[in-house]
Formats: C-alpha cells, structure tokens, sequence
C-alpha cells in the first residue's frame, strides 16, 4: 500500500502553482536573474575592435575558443563583461576541495557545521578573484597578440580589461548564489545552463544552413538529430539509476507498545556526481591556454608544443579530460557520501544490512558497492561527453550541442523540476495540516 507520500506525489500537478506565491515569486526572481545574466553578456569590454573580433571568433569557433564560448553562451566570442562567465569560481571551487582533503585546518573548517563553510566560501570567493584577474590578465595578452583586435594596447588595456572581466565574474558569483538562496535551483548551474541554452537556437540554425547549402547530407542531420535524443534519453536514464541496499531495524519496545521490525532502502544513485566532474574536467583543462597566452606565442617551444596538443579536439586533450572526468567522479562522490559515517548512523539507529555485520564490516561493504557504482556512472559521463567529438572528427560537423552541454542542460532542469515539486509538495502538505487544525478547533 502506498504512503501518505507517495499518494501525495502521484497526485502532485503543476495546477497548484498558482496557489503558491512562494514558489512564483522564486521563479520570477530566477528569471530575472538570468535575464540580467543574459543582457550583460552582450556588453562589450573597452578598447576591442568589434568587427575584427567578429572574424577572429568566427576563424576558431571550432577550437577551444569556440567550446568555451559555448558554455559562456556567446560572451567570449563577443569579448562581453561576463566573457569568463562562472569558470574562475569552479576553478577555485575545485581547489579549495582539493586542500581540503589534505589540509587539517580547512578539514576542521568543514566540520565546524555553518560557520565553517561559510569561511571556506570565503576563501573560495577570494581564490575566484584571484584566478579570475590572472585568467583576465591572459586574454588581454592574447589579444593584444592578434593584429587588430585592440584599438590601442598598452598597460591602461590590460588593467581596464582585468578590472572588467574580473568584475564581471565577482558579479556572476554573487548572482548565482542569490539564485540559489532566493530562487528556485542551483544559481552556477544555471547561470551556465542559461549559457548553453542561448546558443541552441543558432546552432540549429547553422546545422540547417548547412544542409540546405549542400555541406551536410540531410541523412547525417537525421542521425544527428535522433542521436541528441538518443543521449537525452540516456542521460535522463543513468541519471535515474539508483542501487537500492536493503536496510533491516529490528523489532523495538517503547512503553507497552511493541513496534514489527521494518525493512527500507537506501538508494545510492549511479552518478552521485551530477555534472560536477565534466566541469571541472573543462575548467583545468583551460589553465595551459591561459598560461600560453602570457607568452603571446613566443614563449618556451615546449609550452607551444604542449598548447597545441591541448587544443580542442586533439587525441592528449581527449585523453586528459577523460581521466580527469574519472578522478572528479570519484572525487566528489568521496566528498558527498561517507560509508564510515553513513555504518555509525545506521549502528546507532539499530539498522543493519542483512548477512552484514554492523560497524566496520558495513562500512566496507557500502565503500565496496558505492566504488563499483561510482566507476560505471564515471565511465557513463566520459561516453557522453567525449562521442559528439569523435563524432565532430568523423563527420566533420560541428556538434553545437555536445555531449557536455547536454549533459548539463539535462540534469540541470531535471534538478530544478525536482525542487519545483518539492516545493508544491511541501505545500500540499501545508494545506493539510491547516485542514487538520480547523477540523480539531471545530470538534
């Protein structure tokens, strides 16, 4: 028989937004936000030659400019305020995660419950302004590096331009985590959500354009097409995928009363990484092009050489950015969920997993079945992400909406739905604990 939950939730529909005020002044600040987002990737930094910009994106929008203009949503190939969009906060996310691993200070800092983390979102944002004024400091240097680009070069370029993107970024950071506190979602994901989605429509268009100019065959737009549903379909799938372990209480006394011992699960999802791995896989991978561009070119021949392997594409970048999803994946499950800590709470609760001592041998076990889980939803991440490049190389056709972006864009809204229905749930529930007390008043 059903529960009172799951009743509720079967009978869920969107119906009931319209009751809740909450959740549409959430929403309406959602997209707002993203609005605001989308308008400040259209404002141009000083001292940029648009029309020679406009030609030098349009020559390597099939490099790596062009993948991470994509996940900016067209700000870098503009050379907007918000041109290094999100990345430097991940970048400085995926450090400060890094030493805390190693670091005895900052993994007391995580244990000290809120006012720890907000200190390490301290240092977070500190490290974000950091490399995002050192990844701004390389692109005005890389663009003074190409002829035309920049109306007049110079020190008061590379200072105004720091300034800008830097603050552009600080700006998106702050947004994001009004999103997340005041909106529905999670603020970084949507700002780059909102990023990817905006260039959809441009590239169906492109795709069109070339099938009706004769580049493309209509059969290869055809695979195409069902192929982007064909991972959508999958991605939505793996992204479901749960390993239920049967989890036993036995039978307990409280008072007179004698309460059946009762069996649940605990659900441990394929990919407890979500599209973490995939972005920051991305975001180190931009750290050698960033140093490449302090050198204008005519830097060490083995920081050149290096460069061109790392290019987009290439079989080395392919090779990194896999392994990199893996270790991410493991990573970052590492950090969410603890066997240790989930064996105690259920030793202390009196549950056990059936056949399985409780303490130490239950830990094992959950480490036992969470790394083999964790190792297909790592490799499901790398398939998704790397086949729309092997697809690039083999059809020649440049795949606007990667496996990456699909990924994103797919876990994303299936996160943010979830939250919306989380909301109209606890509403529901609301309403009837309200029908509960008038009832008890009247009798």
């Amino acid at each position: 028989m059903a529960s009172a939950a799951e009743q509720l939730a079967a009978n869920l529909n969107f119906g009931a937004l319209a009751k809740s005020e909450d959740l549409k002044k959430r929403i309406w600040f959602t997209l707002g936000a993203l609005i605001v987002y989308r308008l400040g990737s259209y404002i141009p930094i000083p001292g940029i030659d648009a029309i020679q910009l406009a030609k030098f994106a349009a020559q390597n929008s099939n490099g790596i400019l062009g993948w991470v203009n994509n996940l900016a949503g067209g700000a870098l190939g503009r050379m907007a305020i918000f041109a290094l969009n999100i990345m430097p906060y991940i970048s400085a996310s995926i450090i400060i995660q890094l030493m805390s691993s190693v670091s005895p200070q900052l993994e007391a800092l995580k244990k000290e419950g809120e006012q720890g983390r907000k200190k390490i979102n301290q240092y977070t944002r500190y490290g974000t302004v950091l490399l995002a004024a050192l990844q701004s400091y390389g692109i005005a240097v890389g663009l003074e590096g190409q002829a035309g680009l920049v109306v007049d070069p110079g020190m008061f370029f590379r200072i105004s331009t720091v300034i800008t993107l830097t603050g552009g970024t600080v700006f998106l950071m702050w947004l994001g985590e009004q999103i997340t506190s005041r909106g529905i979602g999670n603020g970084i994901s949507l700002i780059i959500f909102a990023g990817i989605v905006a260039n959809l429509p441009s590239g169906i268009a492109g795709l069109l354009e070339m099938g009706r100019t004769g580049q493309v065959s209509t059969f290869v737009i055809l695979a195409i097409i069902v192929l982007a549903f064909a991972v959508i379909a999958f991605i939505v799938l793996m992204e479901r995928a749960q390993r239920r372990l049967l989890i036993q209480y036995p039978k307990r006394q409280v008072g007179n009363k004698m309460f059946q011992g009762e069996s649940s699960h605990m659900p441990l999802k394929l990919n407890t990484s979500g599209v973490i791995p995939p972005i920051f896989a991305s975001s180190l991978l931009l750290l050698p092009i960033t140093v490449a561009n302090f050198a204008k070119g005519q830097g060490p021949e083995w920081l050149n050489s290096l460069t061109a392997m790392l290019s987009h594409g290439q079989p080395l970048f392919l090779l990194l950015y896999a392994l990199l999803i893996i270790f991410f994946a493991f990573f970052y499950t590492s950090i969410m969920f603890n066997p240790v800590e989930t064996a105690d709470n259920l030793k202390k609760y009196g549950g056990f997993i059936p056949g399985i001592r409780p303490g130490e041998r239950t830990a094992e076990y959950i480490d036992y079945v969470l790394t083999r889980i964790t190792l297909i939803g790592a490799l499901y991440l790398v398939v998704v992400c790397l086949l729309p490049e092997f697809l690039i190389g083999y059809t020649g056709v440049p795949f606007y909406f990667g496996g990456t972006s699909l990924l994103i864009v797919v876990s994303v809204t299936m996160d943010t739905v979830a939250q919306v229905q989380g909301h109209l749930l606890a509403q529901q529930y609301e309403g009837l604990i309200r029908k509960s007390k008038l009832r008890g008043s009247k009798r």
